[in-house]
């Protein structure tokens, strides 16, 4: 998810804890000359259905989860990418990539790890006045604060121009939404997040304030098990998500999971601060 992630949810983000291999890929994008024949990568033209996500690069391959280049980022191809598994994902001066990786790293909402330190900031943020989850409340903002906060260890984003206009616009489809973190009338931190039906899928956090995406994630949980929600697609193994919980599946189990999930009722994303006792009950132990 930074992508809640990934990393952290991929920096902690997801997405921004690593970045696709762009020598590569590049490599074969400008001398396919040089690629060997199992490492074929599609190029989409417009109106292009796409491949196979059994076709998608191998974990022993240059890009572990590539699957295609090309085709566009427009509200129709990226409801159709997510409805299959994959997802775009590429660096500046790059074409646009697709990936699917197997195994998939998804949180599970009934098995997220409240850490003691997290409850105790959560018991002092519901009981503030100054302090609000808000969903959906500006969303243009959030996508924005993941795209230019920096992190560390990594230079630039992922999260380029391109995808921030995409991902408004499949916001305003009603596709993307996001949990932000208020205080004291700022936005200080908050994640956004596909979802299809009861299919949901992490992208990217930021946080501009101690534990800020970190509470936007806990409301997150908060929200998926008020709905039913079963899994969080956080696409992406990394150290600091299955610190919360998630742990990888095959893509297999996650494309049948998605298959379901996705013919369900849309969900009502809206935040009620009643939804915290789904971590912290009333009479629950201290985590």
């Amino acid at each position: 998810m930074d992508r809640l992630h990934p990393s952290s949810l991929r920096r902690t983000d997801p997405k921004a804890s690593r970045s696709p291999a762009h020598s590569a890929t590049m490599r074969c994008f400008f001398h396919s000359s040089l690629c060997m024949a199992d490492d074929h990568l599609p190029w989409l033209q417009p109106g292009d259905e796409f491949p196979s996500v059994a076709l998608s690069w191998g974990s022993e391959s240059a890009a572990p989860g590539l699957l295609a280049a090309g085709g566009n980022l427009s509200v129709a191809h990226l409801k159709s990418a997510y409805q299959r598994g994959i997802f775009p994902w590429f660096s500046p001066g790059q074409p646009v990539l697709w990936w699917s990786p197997d195994p998939r790293m998804v949180l599970p909402v009934a098995e997220f790890r409240l850490h003691r330190s997290l409850r105790r900031t959560l018991q002092k943020f519901r009981v503030s006045p100054q302090c609000e989850i808000r969903v959906d409340h500006d969303f243009g903002a959030v996508i924005k604060a993941c795209a230019g906060t920096p992190r560390s260890g990594q230079n630039g984003t992922w999260i380029v121009p391109q995808m921030v206009d995409a991902y408004r616009a499949f916001h305003a489809a009603g596709f993307a939404h996001s949990v932000e973190t208020w205080v004291d009338g700022r936005l200080v931190g908050g994640l956004y997040f596909i979802a299809l039906g009861k299919a949901v899928f992490g992208e990217s956090m930021f946080a501009h304030a101690t534990d800020a995406s970190k509470v936007a994630l806990a409301a997150f949980v908060c929200l998926c098990r008020h709905h039913g929600v079963a899994l969080i697609d956080c696409q992406q193994n990394t150290a600091h998500l299955a610190s919360f919980g998630a742990h990888e599946i095959d893509r297999a189990r996650f494309l049948h999971h998605v298959a379901q999930a996705s013919l369900e009722a849309p969900v009502s994303w809206k935040f009620e601060p009643v939804y915290w006792t789904a971590l912290m009950p009333p009479t629950g132990n201290p985590g």
